[in-house]
């Protein structure tokens, strides 16, 4: 199983590209997205036995849909709690207009950094971090995020409790 994915897994280059997918997804490439969501380790023999299709043509759809930028990786859902990331917050920013790129670029560099995206609305950066403890989390915001010369003002939710939905929901 890990030979059949280290051939089917590289890097996808429309994947850093934004816009609508390359080709109209079926309901067989639907069903197959849904499949690698919840069992990102399906086999592909598993995953063509699913959808009714054969094994070969699983493959080439999971690599169209990879090279498309559909697809863009495979992970783990992690408990951060139990990583001993145990403090969340979801970090709102208004950063100085046209600095979106550079922002982000430090942004990402941040320890903890899960998500970035740029928003409408009341503010215009939101930053979901995790951290080991609210410790940390204040010297995040306190030292590296107010240090950015670009970034305007921070407000920090802490998250209590989360819940990850299953791509079925």
């Amino acid at each position: 199983m890990a030979d059949e994915w280290e051939q089917v897994v590289s890097p996808a280059p429309a994947a850093a590209l934004p816009g609508p997918p390359a080709r109209p997804l079926d309901a067989i490439d639907r069903d197959i997205l849904r499949i690698l969501q919840t069992d990102g380790r399906a086999s592909i023999r598993s995953v063509a036995e699913r959808v009714h299709v054969s094994r070969a043509n699983a493959y080439a759809r999971i690599n169209r849909l990879i090279d498309d930028g559909v697809i863009r990786g495979f992970s783990a859902r992690v408990n951060h709690e139990r990583a001993g990331q145990g403090a969340s917050a979801y970090i709102t920013l208004k950063i100085v207009q046209n600095s979106w790129r550079t922002v982000r670029e430090q942004l990402q560099a941040l320890p903890g950094a899960a998500h970035i995206a740029l928003v409408s609305g009341d503010f215009d950066v939101l930053l979901l971090v995790h951290t080991p403890d609210n410790r940390t989390l204040r010297e995040l915001v306190l030292t590296k995020l107010q240090s950015i010369p670009e970034v305007l003002s921070t407000r920090t939710l802490l998250v209590f409790e989360e819940t990850d939905l299953d791509p079925d929901h």
